[in-house]
This record gives C-alpha cells, structure tokens and sequence, in this order.
C-alpha cells in the first residue's frame, strides 16, 4: 500500500519535468543558434554585446535543462517498475545519460565561440555545432524510440503518441545537422509528452503479455 502511495506523484512529475525540460532546452538551442547563425560551415560569428549576452544566458540555462532531464527520465522509468524490459531499459537509461554528457559538452564548446575571432580557425563553433546536432540529436533520437518502445508496450502511450514518437526520431537521427532548427524536434516532442501525462488521459490498458 505504502509503495503505491510512493508512485502516485511519479506521473505527475514525469510530466512537470518534461514541461521545464522542452522549454528550457528550446530557449537554449534558440540562444546557442543565434551564435552559430551559419551552422559549422557559416563565416559569421555573433560578437556584439546583445548576441554574447543570449549565448552567456544559454550557457546558464542548460545545467538546469540536463537536471531536469534527469528528472523527466527517471520519473519515466519508474513508470515501468517491475514491468520493465532490461534490454530496452538499458538502452534508454544509456541513451539518456549519454545525450546529457554530450548535451553539456556541446555548451562547454560553445562557450569558447564566444572567444573566437574571424582570424582564427573557428575550431569551438564547428566542435560545438557537431556535438549537439550529430551526437546528441541521435542520442535523442534512440531516447524518443526506447520511450515510445516502453509507452507502447506499457499501454500508457495512446497509438498517434507512439507514432509521433517513432517519426520524430526518425526526423533526428536521418535528418540531423542537414536541416537547420531541426534540434527543436527533441523538446517539441518533450513538450507534448509531458503535457499528456499531466493530462492525466491514459489508454485502456497495457498490452496483453506474450505467452510463453
């Protein structure tokens, strides 16, 4: 009794996190763009005092973006208790911790673009440019599918959820640096998730067990 009492907020702060998390991580991805205006490739850097501060704001604001991710996916995992596959939770805790690790890598990186001048190799703004749209976006991309994996599974996720989950990490891992903003898949996709669960809707039921 007392252990379902202990999950009963658990869905609840899955979805807050997801919330705080899609819209901190959107405002930074906005923030870090406007610095890196030409992607790795651009021969315009951002250098006046507005632009530096946006980016400084950015830097600020990921530390508490890569928590609250913590947050959204621990909350979610918790979700699966004892129901949960090793194989599949395996590669969503991985793919989770991974994207922070290369989340906060890419700010660091970032941050010394602010350094840079057109007379130096850009080596900040291609190293940061290629971290977040490469690596963390595919390690986003196989989040989204291991989450929707689970949902479905679970039954907590209603179909078009899933299929929404499935084509957006498609979108990141195909996609990727090739189409300019397309980072913003990543908390959109966050953003609705967490406001779904916190609407508290749920599907029938989850899916029948498979005999042995």
């Amino acid at each position: 009794m007392d252990h379902k009492h202990e999950r009963l907020g658990t869905p609840r702060a899955a979805g807050i996190a997801g919330v705080v998390f899609a819209m901190l991580m959107a405002t930074a991805i906005v923030l870090v763009r406007i610095a890196l205006p030409g992607g790795a490739d651009g021969d315009d850097i951002a250098v006046d005092a507005g632009q530096r501060s946006a980016v400084q704001t950015a830097l600020a604001l990921l530390p508490f973006s890569g928590i609250a991710f913590l947050w959204f996916m621990g909350a979610l995992r918790e979700q699966a208790g004892d129901e949960e596959d090793r194989f599949v939770s395996t590669v969503f805790l991985g793919s989770g911790l991974v994207f922070v690790a290369t989340l906060f890598a890419s700010a660091a990186a970032a941050g010394t673009v602010l350094d840079e001048s057109q007379q130096h190799p850009p080596f900040g703004r291609h190293f940061a440019y290629t971290l977040l749209t490469t690596y963390a976006m595919r390690m986003a991309a196989v989040f989204i599918f291991t989450t929707s994996a689970i949902g479905r599974r679970l039954g907590v996720f209603p179909g078009p959820l899933v299929v929404l989950g499935y084509l957006a990490g498609l979108t990141l891992l195909l996609v990727g640096a090739d189409v300019p903003w397309s980072e913003l898949v990543f908390p959109a996709w966050a953003l609705i998730v967490g406001l779904y669960i916190l609407s508290g809707r749920r599907p029938a039921g989850p899916l029948p067990a498979a005999p042995a």
